[in-house]
């Protein structure tokens, strides 16, 4: 079952029919069915249809992109099935959600840790400003060597 899920994420957008992904996990198309309902929660095509659904959230939130663009290339083939989708999953349609929801931002902790300075001000004040210093210090704060050349 994994094997099958891990193959409807990789081909989300393509077409994909049930008798294919059973296929893939080596049991028939009932049997498939079945077992996925019982592993995941939900049917195969409903999964996929989420997993569409998820990666079209992305495109709304990050790009300009026209909404039947992004219906098609996430794998729908109607605008109005997307649109109905997306709207049962999410709970608004594809064009509310964009209006609501701006590009993701990284916490502020995040944003603090990634412009905080990599050597201390002290130390700057103690170093040679030589431009043909051989030695040059590491990101991750281990001792200065010189740099070895590549054979």
């Amino acid at each position: 079952m994994l094997r099958a899920r891990d193959a409807m994420d990789r081909a989300y957008a393509e077409p994909l029919d049930v008798k294919t992904v059973a296929a893939v996990a080596h049991v028939s198309e009932a049997h498939f069915i079945r077992s996925f309902r019982a592993v995941f929660g939900e049917t195969p095509h409903r999964y996929l249809q989420r997993r569409r659904v998820e990666r079209s959230m992305f495109l709304l939130r990050e790009t300009d992109r026209s909404i039947t663009d992004i219906c098609f290339d996430v794998g729908f083939m109607s605008l109005g099935t997307f649109s109905r989708t997306f709207r049962e999953i999410i709970g608004e349609t594809p064009s509310a959600y964009r209006e609501g929801h701006g590009p993701m931002v990284p916490p502020n902790c995040v944003q603090m840790w990634a412009m905080r300075p990599r050597v201390a001000a002290s130390e700057l004040a103690e170093r040679p400003s030589s431009a043909d210093e051989a030695t040059q210090s590491s990101s991750f704060g281990e001792a200065s060597a010189p740099a070895a050349p590549l054979a």
